[in-house]
Order: C-alpha cells, then structure tokens, then sequence
C-alpha cells in the first residue's frame, strides 16, 4: 500500500467526512488566506482602541485650552501674563531679561 492510502486509514472516521473536511478548509481559509484574516482583525481592534485613546486625550486637551482662552479673553491680568511669557512683551520703562538655561 501506498503511505497516501496508510494515512488516510489512520485518520479518524468523523475527518474522512467530506462535510467535515469542507468546513475545516473553510475555516482554515478564514482564519490565515483570506483578506479579513484574524490577525488583521486582532490589528484593526487594536488600531481602533489606540484611536479612541488619542481622541479621548485629545478632547481633554480641547477643553484645557478653551478654557484658558476663556480665561484669556475674561481676564486682564492673565492675558499680561501670557503676553510677557510667550511674546517677550514688556511695560515702557521695564527691561526683560532672557536666561537660556543649557
């Protein structure tokens, strides 16, 4: 006997089952060769999980600096103080100095 024919008498009956065996090359198919494989299903959750994260952090961000505008435009004393941070802006008779930390 051919070692094709010795395999195929040690496979159990239920494998020999041509309903069973479509189903299994189906799901094979699924599983490793087709375009929705699982691995890029598992790649696609996690991109999607990684997005909702951004989003959420980017939403919060979003609310910081409405509320800083809001402090900006409402308050004159804060809108000094970012001017001199940020543009180096300063009163007449003042003098700013920069200290460049290294």
């Amino acid at each position: 006997m051919s070692v094709i024919n010795l395999l195929f008498q040690a496979l159990p009956n239920w494998l020999k089952n041509r309903y069973v065996l479509t189903m299994l090359f189906f799901v094979l198919w699924l599983l490793f060769f087709d375009s929705n494989t699982l691995v890029s299903q598992l790649r696609l959750r996690r991109q999607i999980h990684e997005m909702k994260t951004r989003q959420t952090f980017y939403r919060t961000e979003i609310q910081k600096s409405n509320a800083e505008l809001k402090e900006l435009l409402t308050n004159n004393a804060t809108l000094e103080k970012f001017a001199r941070e940020h543009y180096l802006m300063k009163r007449p008779n003042e003098d700013v100095f920069i200290i460049v930390e290294e």
